[in-house]
């Protein structure tokens, strides 16, 4: 006899486990009334994930005016019900369906202020320092092997990377900036960003193993 609980879309839908998810999982892939509903449900709670989020940022954007701030939320709440919606199939019932919601806008809001935070500002794309990596109050030998090793560093990252893996790494590691933000300015995503970065790294650890 097969015991297993019926689903949908993966997730459990015994009368007695998770009635709320299975009732946003129907409603959400309904259409007419109960349709329009639920995704009105939807955005009402990530336009209020949304807000917290820009709230709790709020004091690292002080040029921001509040309506700014709420045009914000509203456009993190809009991004975030599409990418929602269009992953539904993704929720597999670890937590509730409105806790995997949230994350959504969360993200959304914290990706729109990080962009917001360097609109006009330049992405800088080469070293402005390399003192960032130094370490303070060494003993005299000890500051010699780090010069030498910040030179050798210098030194691979002009030889051993191509001049994308060499902006990125430097954008992102030395410079601070954003991923997303980087992504956007470069036209590409942070999946490949990320897959540079990566290669980049490989690259130095394989030519400073015999430093």
């Amino acid at each position: 006899m097969n015991t297993a609980a019926p689903t949908v879309q993966g997730v459990d839908t015994r009368p007695e486990a998770l009635p709320q998810d299975v009732d946003w999982l129907r409603d959400l892939r309904a259409t007419g009334v109960a349709y329009d509903e639920a995704v009105a449900r939807l955005h009402a709670l990530l336009l209020r994930a949304a807000r917290f989020e820009v709230g709790r940022r709020r004091p690292t954007l002080p040029h921001l005016r509040g309506d700014e701030l709420d045009d914000i939320a509203h456009e993190a709440a809009d991004d975030a019900l599409m990418s929602v919606l269009r992953r539904l199939d993704d929720f597999r019932g670890e937590s509730k369906f409105t806790t995997w919601a949230y994350k959504f806008a969360l993200l959304e809001a914290a990706v729109k202020l990080r962009k917001r935070a360097w609109q006009g500002r330049e992405v800088p794309l080469e070293p402005e320092s390399w003192t960032v990596f130094a370490s303070g109050g060494l003993e005299p030998g000890a500051e010699v092997e780090q010069r030498e090793l910040l030179a050798a560093l210098q030194r691979a990252v002009a030889e051993e990377l191509t001049p994308h893996q060499r902006h990125v790494l430097v954008a992102l590691a030395l410079n601070g900036v954003p991923i997303d933000v980087l992504a956007d300015r470069l036209g590409t995503t942070r999946g490949a960003l990320y897959k540079t970065l990566h290669d980049a790294r490989r690259k130095l650890r394989s030519r400073l193993e015999d430093w």
